[in-house]
């Protein structure tokens, strides 16, 4: 027998920055979710605007707090089902402090105004390449592991663990592939419609990969030993597995219908998004049905009444998404908060009440001693449980709201609510009582840090744990009649990454490959031409800002928007947008054809403030706008960078781009003095004056 140790201090240590970034991540969004009501709360200061906190809210959610909760669970659960411990204490130390620095580097720099504006991926280029590091090294150090074990067969959770670290590297590195042109600002060498298909290939994945399979693969191990009962079925395990990651890849597409995708790529994701709910629900009923017999527990054991919740949640979400997917459902409900209630049903039920279960496991055990406090682990269920309640459905109400109003005609064939802002003051209740939703939430994840923290000071950290096994090598066997799967899966863990990455790269190349060489997917248009350099300016203020987070760029075929906003939007327009700006909600209007629609001066009041164009607006001052000078020292290189990535500026323009933009900032100068406006030429909002001037309107040449 070798006797070695399990490591519970990386567990702590990943445990407690999972606690630490969660607080934080929910008070950003709740603070987010005020401003949408209150927009004075960002207290007229650039880096607290919604649209700059909103991506900072969703990272820090996403990858900080379930990312560190992965994590937690992996570094106990790995060690014991292989009964190995973890291969390299040196590449997990690495992995941990690395992670949590990104992680506070993504606090810094995204609030400042650094974003690539890929939605889940709005980091820049140095963090994309240490999360690329990081997550690799992690990668190795599992699969090392694994290779290391003393069991013959590996269990379900290692499954999820390796094909999540494996995606994962996948989506990141494909997805992230940009220019540098500067320390903090690059250029996605996608473009449009490329760009969209890709962005969206990983954004749905990113869901799908770190929120969905990890906490999988946390069921696996963590249900079982909290209800003391082996999983339901083993072999629908197996099938839930391979469908799952094989399924889950096509269904980015379905994140962009009626928009300007080829339809062929749309009616693709929608197809393989309905075969998911199979894998799915497989993947919940197996959770539920493990604890057959044992639900008398249920009402006694808080930690089951938290995993219970989560995978009813798990099973919810994944009906939903499915639903969504249908052309018709997603007409209602896409750009509409009905798709913010979703997100949350899985972030705040699934990842949210999973990790609070493994934790209130895991304490007592890390420090050898009974929970603090029953009573208020059970309080935390309740208000936690009603605080999803008043967050999802209010957002449901108000996606209803939001469709039914854009939608409606009267009986003359007129717009019913032709001003946008009818739907914004309307949703104004709905959107306060999100944020009760959101306190209870919080409420209940702070009685959650004073329960685990007493657990902890009453008790004693437990650093290692000493185990005993006999080495692989005695314990080997094959039989005849094994599973094939046993076979060639569950005793090669070199061979499940492999067949891992092949299952989840087929859907990925199957439609990114055509969309990027048949050129009738994205049919050119002679009068789009690529943004003058002011234009260009302008397009990264507007970048900067995070208007992408309540605005889209993309008008769909309905009678409804034309009405509107305008023509549709044609593929062809967005040829030279490196990246996309075609959004994904619309707490504002769309901006696709607001080019030439308002006069300067209207769009510089409503810049300073929006109210004074817009009565009852919700949207910030923009007020630093007015006062910053803009930058054109980096003209040159972008403008090299962009000839780099096609954009057919004449050879050698980079040295005519200044004059060039500083004749047209003269000419909006002018424009904005007639109108009674004095400002100085070289101010950022001059530049993105020009940007919002020439939206929409080549198609009209």
């Amino acid at each position: 027998m070798d006797e070695f140790q399990y490591d519970n201090r990386i567990v702590r240590d990943f445990a407690i920055a999972t606690i630490l970034f969660g607080l934080i991540g929910m008070l950003v969004g709740l603070l987010a979710a005020l401003q949408l009501v209150f927009p004075n709360l960002n207290f007229d200061l650039p880096f607290l605007t919604f649209s700059r906190i909103r991506p900072l809210h969703t990272n820090a959610v996403i990858f900080a707090f379930v990312g560190n909760g992965f994590f937690t669970g992996l570094y106990y659960s790995v060690p014991r089902v292989l009964r190995t411990p973890i291969w390299s204490p040196v590449l997990s130390r690495f992995h941990f402090w690395a992670w949590q620095a990104i992680i506070l580097g993504a606090a810094i720099s995204l609030p400042m105004g650094f974003t690539t504006s890929k939605e889940y991926a709005e980091l820049e280029w140095p963090f994309d390449i240490a999360i690329a590091v990081v997550w690799v090294s992690a990668l190795v150090n599992i699969i090392m592991t694994t290779i290391n074990r003393r069991v013959e067969h590996i269990y379900a959770a290692v499954w999820f663990y390796i094909a999540s670290f494996v995606t994962v590297a996948m989506l990141h590195v494909v997805n992230s592939i940009e220019l540098p042109i500067s320390f903090m600002k690059s250029y996605s060498v996608y473009a449009g419609v490329q760009d969209a298909l890709v962005q969206w290939w990983y954004g749905h994945n990113a869901v799908a990969f770190f929120l969905t399979t990890p906490y999988l693969g946390l069921m696996y191990y963590f249900l079982p030993k909290a209800a003391n009962r082996p999983i339901y079925s083993y072999r629908l395990s197996i099938v839930h597995f391979w469908a799952l990651i094989f399924l889950y890849i096509w269904a980015g597409p379905h994140h962009l219908l009626y928009t300007a995708l080829p339809e062929w790529a749309q009616t693709l994701g929608t197809v393989f998004s309905v075969m998911l709910i199979a894998p799915s629900w497989g993947g919940m009923m197996n959770g539920l049905m493990t604890l057959r017999g044992a639900w008398d527990k249920v009402r006694e054991d808080v930690v089951l009444k938290f995993m219970v919740v989560a995978i009813t949640a798990y099973g919810m979400a994944t009906f939903e998404g499915p639903m969504l997917s249908l052309k018709n459902v997603n007409a209602i409900a896409h750009y509409t908060d009905w798709i913010v209630a979703h997100v949350h049903v899985g972030a705040l039920g699934w990842n949210g009440f999973l990790t609070f279960g493994i934790l209130y496991w895991l304490f007592p055990r890390l420090y050898n001693r009974p929970l603090y406090s029953t009573k208020a682990a059970n309080f935390h269920f309740w208000i936690g449980t009603l605080g999803i309640i008043f967050y999802t459905i209010p957002m449901y109400w108000a996606g209803w709201v939001q469709s039914s109003m854009w939608k409606e005609f009267t009986q003359e064939g007129l717009l019913k609510y032709p001003n946008f802002l009818e739907t914004v003051t309307a949703l104004k209740p709905l959107y306060f009582l999100r944020g009760v939703g959101g306190t209870l939430y919080l409420a209940g994840f702070v009685v959650m840090i004073y329960n685990l923290w007493m657990t902890a000071l009453k008790g004693k950290l437990v650093p290692t744990e000493t185990a005993k096994a006999m080495p692989l090598n005695a314990i080997w066997h094959a039989e005849k009649s094994e599973y094939w799967h046993r076979r060639l899966m569950e005793r090669k863990p070199l061979a499940l990454t492999v067949f891992s990455l092949v299952a989840v790269a087929i859907g990925g190349m199957i439609e990114m490959i055509p969309t990027f060489l048949v050129e009738s997917n994205v049919p050119t248009i002679a009068s789009v031409k690529p943004y003058t350099p002011l234009e260009l300016q302008g397009r990264d203020i507007y970048v900067r800002e995070g208007c992408y987070v309540c605005h889209t760029q993309m008008i769909r075929p309905f009678r409804s928007e034309i009405e509107r906003f305008g023509e549709y939007s044609k593929s062809g327009e967005f040829v030279y947008d490196h990246p996309h700006q075609w959004g994904s909600k619309r707490t504002g209007p769309d901006l696709h054809r607001i080019g030439g629609k308002y006069p300067d001066s209207w769009h510089y009041n409503h810049m300073e403030d929006p109210t004074s164009m817009s009565p009852g607006s919700i949207m910030p001052r923009y007020g630093w706008l007015l006062e910053n000078d803009l930058d054109t020292t980096t003209t040159v290189a972008k403008i090299k960078a962009m000839q780099t990535l096609g954009v057919p500026y004449e050879k050698g323009y980079e040295h005519q781009a200044n004059a060039d933009l500083a004749k047209q900032e003269s000419e909006i100068q002018e424009r904005l003095k007639q109108s009674g406006i004095k400002t100085a030429a070289n101010k950022e909002i001059i530049a993105l004056i020009a940007y919002m001037q020439r939206l929409g309107t080549d198609i009209k040449k």
